[in-house]
């Protein structure tokens, strides 16, 4: 009898696990899709030249006479086209480099399951940002909802400052990122969360004297950027649609604030 209690309730832990399974929500996330307007100096030089030479000659002689006739025609034409300028035009596409440790971070949290989207296909037109469209189109098969992304600013800074003391200086690079976010319903296309977040990465150099050379360290800069993005989005998730707040990571205070990360302080490089 014992063993059949034990029997239904290992039956019955098996059957919720399965349930809850089930029930966690499928989410789809894209790549930062963005749209920046691009200026190119041009310069355009033609030069062409044709020239022809016709020429005739005749002689005529008699008992009484003689005479000859001559004749040129000669013709030079030059052309010379020369312009410069800048040109505009509307560049688009997905960046495909910070969106990895986002979806780390849903798999560390639980709670969810993730769903490998289907990178888009075709020209970048403005249809890239049709996410419904994308939607039917079936690029997020077994999705329930879909992390839609988009750059609204993003940029590198390269700067230099004076220590205090002595002739030392620091150069650093950093980057800032700041993408809007929306959580969309797949069957009913409702929006279930919208936010911006912001990441940012940072290298730093001490040099003895100005004019040494530098060489900054981009992909730190590029993973601080995104590991800092990834915290604060999914600290949204959290408080928007109820994320788990999964291991090792604090409770909130009463507020939406973004969890703030602050990077293992690493060995600074001097160039002597």
């Amino acid at each position: 009898m014992l063993n059949v209690k034990q029997m239904i309730a290992a039956l019955a832990c098996g059957l919720a696990s399965i349930s809850a399974y089930a029930a966690e929500p499928k989410i789809a996330v894209t790549d930062l899709t963005y749209e920046e307007k691009v200026s190119e100096y041009f310069r355009v030089v033609s030069a062409s030249s044709k020239s022809s030479v016709k020429g005739s000659y005749s002689e005529r002689e008699t008992d009484r006479s003689y005479s000859q006739r001559g004749h040129v025609d000669a013709k030079s034409e030059s052309n010379y086209f020369e312009a410069e300028g800048y040109y505009t035009y509307i560049d688009r596409g997905e960046l495909k480099t910070y969106t990895a440790d986002l979806k780390g971070a849903l798999l560390k949290g639980g709670g969810v399951h993730l769903i490998q989207a289907r990178p888009y296909v075709g020209k970048p037109m403005e249809k890239i940002f049709d996410i419904i469209g994308r939607i039917k189109q079936g690029m997020y098969p077994g999705a329930d909802y879909v992390l839609f992304g988009t750059v609204s600013n993003i940029q590198f800074r390269q700067e230099s400052n004076q220590l205090q003391y002595g002739n030392s200086m620091t150069a650093s690079l950093s980057l800032d990122l700041v993408a809007d976010f929306s959580l969309i319903n797949t069957k009913t296309y409702e929006v279930k969360a919208a936010f911006s977040a912001s990441g940012s990465g940072v290298d730093t150099k001490i040099i003895s004297r100005a004019g040494d050379r530098v060489v900054f360290n981009r992909g730190k800069v590029m993973q601080e950027t995104s590991r800092s993005l990834a915290e604060a989005a999914y600290g949204e998730l959290m408080v928007q649609f109820g994320l788990p707040r999964g291991a090792n990571r604090p409770a909130n205070t009463g507020n939406a604030a973004q969890p703030v990360v602050t990077p293992a302080p690493e060995p600074v490089t001097v160039y002597r």
